[in-house]
């Protein structure tokens, strides 16, 4: 792998959307959501040996609540933009709503090691599965890497998953070839994990939402950085170099936050992610996966309770848009960001990925620059109803929505209606 220095796309002054980021700028800025890897690389890259290698995989893991998930259930959601791929547990997770494992990421040949390894590690810290409670179903999402990794050499192994659930903690995120991702690649670039975050200002309610994805979809020439056709320009640069024709790759992204949400309304969130892995070049081709499983942190379910009734807070459904906005551009940068942390990588075959050329992007960025900076963002300002602009034109939104009571031109969802501009009698 090459040494140069790499950076997340932030670093590189992108225009990324209008929300700003949280401390971390990772899924780990919600509140008791942590994240660990434990990485497979062994053996020279050249001939495939299988059982030997050479090996560039391993597992990421996903703990939703700091580690209780099982007996303090979460609220949960998904969506699967295109199902040639595989999150398993995801059909109760959305039978139910709840979230009652943490979350895996692997290679696709090693769904079932992990899910066995995992039922293994929740049955030692919950004795009880299987007898005074449920059966767990883990959940667990795949991508192929077999372009780079001996896939069918299975080297992820019970150690690993425990590595990588030991190793999970709040705070900064590894990204690029690390845990599930490292022998993953996306728009022929070396990719991986990448994340970000988005924290709402208040007057949208204030709250955080972070995604995390294991990128590995697309071709070089469909790449777009920042709404930029880079892809094109980078496609030319490298024509006369080998990448994968097989498969077009798949990706899985997870969604956290603190919004207080219900199951149907996790769906929705999920739903609009795929804009946002859209926005970075991909088309969802046939034999491509694009799984989405979401929860929200703000509900906690108990597995043991003596009342017949459970109070949940709701965010109502007219405050979903900035919500929506947000994962849009989270689920944009994070992908941008597993590439931009990624480094060239070779093995199995001697294939060999290379790193997105951080510097060219640098360059194609500042030749549109001038055009970005006459564009100022301003999202303490709320979207303006189509058709309705001259209403709300030059208004500034100064007050917290919740505290604002229902009129006639203030829905009793705290979001404005176009009636007219005359003072409520």
């Amino acid at each position: 792998m090459s040494s140069g220095k790499r950076v997340r796309a932030r670093d590189l002054d992108l225009p990324l959307g209008r929300f700003k980021p949280g401390k971390y700028n990772a899924i780990t800025d919600v509140d008791g959501v942590l994240v660990g890897h434990s990485t497979i690389i062994r053996g020279e890259a050249g001939p495939l040996v299988k059982g030997k290698g050479p090996v560039r995989t391993g597992v990421t893991a996903i703990i939703p609540n700091e580690g209780n998930i099982f007996m303090d259930r979460l609220a949960g959601g998904a969506f699967v933009l295109n199902g040639a791929g595989e999150v398993a547990g995801l059909t109760q997770v959305v039978e139910w709503g709840l979230l009652e494992t943490p979350i895996m990421l692997t290679n696709t040949m090693a769904v079932g090691a992990v899910s066995d390894a995992l039922a293994r590690y929740m049955v030692e810290q919950h004795p009880g599965i299987g007898s005074e409670h449920d059966v767990i179903i883990p959940v667990v999402g795949e991508c192929d890497d077999s372009y780079l990794n001996d896939i069918s050499g299975q080297h992820v192994k019970d150690e690993h998953v425990r590595a990588a659930l030991k190793a999970a903690r709040t705070g900064p995120v590894a990204e690029g070839c690390v845990g599930g991702g490292t022998g993953m690649i996306t728009c022929d670039f070396k990719a991986g994990i990448g994340t970000s975050s988005r924290k709402l200002p208040q007057v949208f309610g204030g709250y955080t939402l972070g995604v995390l994805v294991m990128s590995n979809f697309g071709k070089m020439h469909n790449l777009r950085v920042a709404g930029l056709p880079v892809g094109e320009v980078l496609a030319e640069k490298f024509r006369d170099t080998p990448r994968r024709r097989m498969s077009y790759g798949s990706i899985i992204a997870v969604v956290a936050t603190d919004a207080p949400l219900l199951p149907h309304q996790i769906h929705r969130l999920c739903k609009r992610v795929s804009l946002g892995i859209g926005r970075v070049g991909s088309y969802a081709a046939h034999g491509s996966g694009e799984i989405i499983v979401g929860f929200s942190t703000a509900n906690v379910v108990p597995r043991r309770t003596r009342k017949m009734v459970y109070k949940m807070k709701l965010l109502l459904d007219a405050r979903l848009d900035p919500l929506y906005e947000a994962v849009m551009e989270a689920t944009e940068e994070a992908i941008l960001n597993s590439m931009c942390m990624a480094t060239e990588m070779s093995g199995a075959h001697g294939n060999s990925v290379p790193a997105l050329p951080l510097d060219e992007v640098r360059r194609f960025v500042d030749a549109t620059r001038p055009i970005f900076a006459s564009v100022k963002k301003a999202p303490q300002e709320p979207a303006v109803p189509a058709g309705t602009e001259e209403l709300v034109e030059d208004k500034q939104i100064d007050f917290e929505l919740d505290a604002t009571a229902p009129s006639r031109k203030r829905s009793a969802e705290g979001m404005p209606v176009p009636l007219d501009l005359e003072d409520d009698d």
